[in-house]
């Protein structure tokens, strides 16, 4: 699968926003909105999960080489994935979503 055809917009099954694809680059692989994502991949980019569950965001972790990430795990399989948060000015995840998070303790993923 080609990057153009892996870096599409959706409908957040979540919340229901409209989430356009990142144009820096990167892949959207999360609604900017809510922070909540899909298991949609096996390793990043690859679209070859099977799960497709709705994977919710638990907390903030900084990670050294790819800085502030949020902490996904999937409500249906239990997978856990960190995902960048997007921090383009134009198309940035919502700040209040990203403070609220990060409110949470870092305690491990339950």
């Amino acid at each position: 699968m080609n990057r153009a055809a892996q870096n599409q917009g959706f409908t957040c099954e979540h919340c229901g926003a409209s989430v356009v694809p990142l144009t820096n680059g990167s892949y959207r692989n999360h609604c900017p909105a809510c922070l909540w994502s899909k298991h949609v991949d096996l390793m990043p980019g690859d679209r070859a999960a099977t799960c497709h569950g709705l994977m919710r965001p638990q907390h903030i972790e900084h990670r050294r080489k790819k800085g502030l990430a949020i902490m996904h795990r999937c409500v249906e399989c239990g997978f856990v994935r960190a995902n960048r948060i997007a921090d383009d000015l134009r198309q940035s995840d919502d700040v209040d979503a990203i403070a609220a998070l990060m409110s949470r303790l870092t305690s491990p993923l339950r």
